[in-house]
């Protein structure tokens, strides 16, 4: 079976890895597992091992077909073929609602946990939707590109620290498991990957008062790196607040006309945008 580039298929053939990725999501009976990504099923059986449930979805039709047959008589794991993704901002309705039904069927401790070696292309897309999510995933472990997991885990000063490091940092524990070399891929990357672990704390994520607002003007904080802070609040609250207001509240926090985001610590950028969030609804 050829890969298919467009899906951004690479198989990890090391079966310790395979074994290391289960073991570092560390399961329980009652957990209730989203895999996507498939492949030919050698994660997922791992997974339905030590799981209460598997959802696992492939985008491919053909790898889902022989995952299938890999997978028969294996009652706790549901396979779905398809794309995960609804677009590009959002995973499919029906995927959460599966998941939510799961948990429901396995009781008030039962957790929810994304396990899977992520295609390359939507990574980034997964993980920072499914944090949008209710519920989110209480952990995620996941394969992704070491140059990903690097701004994931990046901070202030960093030339990888950015939007998506506030964004995952300001609800999750986040650190790099294992660094994965190309030989232990096919067919080979011509990049590095790594194994990272995501740790949702729910009271970092119920600090933050709206999602949405926080992830969009994280966004635009960072939308031109070699700017000062100022500037780029100023373009975030376009229509929305005047100079002097952006002012009002950058000198109340004692950022300077030098400052940029980059500087600031995943806290003092909630505390940010906290503060222009209310400025906007005085």
């Amino acid at each position: 079976m050829r890969p298919v580039s467009k899906y951004g298929q690479n198989f990890l053939i090391d079966l310790n890895l395979v074994d290391l990725i289960a073991k570092s999501a560390e399961l329980r009976s009652t957990d209730v597992v989203l895999e996507i990504g498939t492949g030919v099923g050698s994660l997922t059986s791992r997974l339905s091992d030590a799981a209460g449930a598997v959802l696992s979805v492939e985008i491919d039709r053909n790898l889902h077909q022989l995952a299938s047959e890999e997978l028969q008589g294996r009652a706790n794991v549901k396979l779905i073929q398809g794309d995960a993704l609804r677009n590009k901002n959002s995973l499919r309705d029906d995927l959460m609602d599966d998941i939510r039904e799961a948990l429901g069927r396995l009781g008030e401790h039962a957790r929810f946990l994304l396990v899977a070696n992520l295609p390359y292309n939507v990574a980034t897309p997964i993980i920072s939707n499914l944090l949008h999510q209710q519920p989110p995933p209480d952990a995620m472990v996941v394969t992704i590109q070491k140059e990903l997991a690097d701004r994931i885990v990046a901070g202030p000063g960093s030339k990888d620290y950015g939007a998506l490091s506030i964004w995952i940092q300001s609800m999750c524990r986040a650190e790099i498991v294992r660094v994965l070399g190309p030989k232990v891929f096919w067919p080979r990357p011509k990049v590095d990957s790594a194994v990272i672990r995501l740790d949702l704390d729910p009271e970092r994520r119920a600090a933050i008062a709206d999602l949405d607002y926080f992830h969009q003007t994280v966004r635009a904080l960072f939308f031109h790196r070699r700017k000062y802070l100022r500037s780029n609040v100023i373009s975030a609250m376009k229509n929305r607040l005047d100079k002097s207001q952006v002012d009002a509240v950058l000198s109340s926090l004692g950022h300077g006309e030098t400052t940029r985001a980059e500087e600031l610590s995943v806290q003092e950028i909630q505390t940010l945008v906290e503060a222009l969030r209310q400025a906007e609804q005085a």
